[in-house]
């Protein structure tokens, strides 16, 4: 098997692909987010791009690789919540979420390094939030640190308190990585973890 490269530094991410049982090494692609987005792509088109643009960066460092690339958003009325990088912002983010209803997409790419070939897969969550007082807005972003996450919240932790209702095709794209996707990817290249 070719080595399986997870172009992320995320221990979420790195835990949830660890439940597949393949070896694997986690580096960081060292992507430069901002051009990408600056491109005024739609959220689902962007997600997609940046998950590949992460994937392909380390096709230099791992030539052999099956190298796997993944990104996140939130979407609200077509703007892009990416993460809040601070606790003011990630509490604005609650109360603009709070009582309605967003998307969370997840895009996942899978770039054969040896072949100069990549496929992606994009999981869409629809994200019902409940009502919020700014008080519990920002006791859960002092309580869970969702500055880094997209939308400011960790639904595999307290921020599942935050939702009414959850809808989609794989849970797991909700912490960062669709493992449905993910094995669908990999079993088109050969790779099974069953096998």
């Amino acid at each position: 098997m070719k080595p399986l490269v997870l172009a992320s530094t995320s221990p979420w991410r790195g835990e949830l692909l660890a439940r597949l049982g393949l070896p694997f090494v986690q580096a960081d692609p060292g992507v430069d987010e901002a051009p990408h987005k600056a491109l005024g792509l739609s959220p689902d088109a962007l997600v997609v791009r940046l998950a590949v643009v992460k994937a392909e960066a380390l096709a230099d460092a791992y030539p052999d690789a099956l190298i796997l690339g993944g990104d996140q958003v939130a979407c609200l009325d077509d703007d892009i919540l990416g993460k809040p990088g601070s606790v003011d912002a990630a509490v604005a983010q609650l109360l603009r979420l709070q009582g309605r209803t967003h998307e969370l997409l997840t895009g996942v790419a899978l770039h054969d390094a040896a072949a100069g070939t990549t496929t992606t897969a994009l999981d869409r969550h629809s994200m019902t939030m409940r009502a919020l007082s700014e008080s519990q807005a920002r006791r859960y972003v002092e309580t869970d640190d969702p500055i880094h996450c997209a939308g400011s919240y960790k639904v595999e932790a307290l921020g599942i308190a935050l939702f009414d209702r959850v809808r989609g095709d794989d849970w797991t794209a909700i912490v960062g990585l669709p493992l449905t996707a993910v094995g669908r990817l990999m079993r088109d290249l050969g790779v099974d973890p069953l096998s």
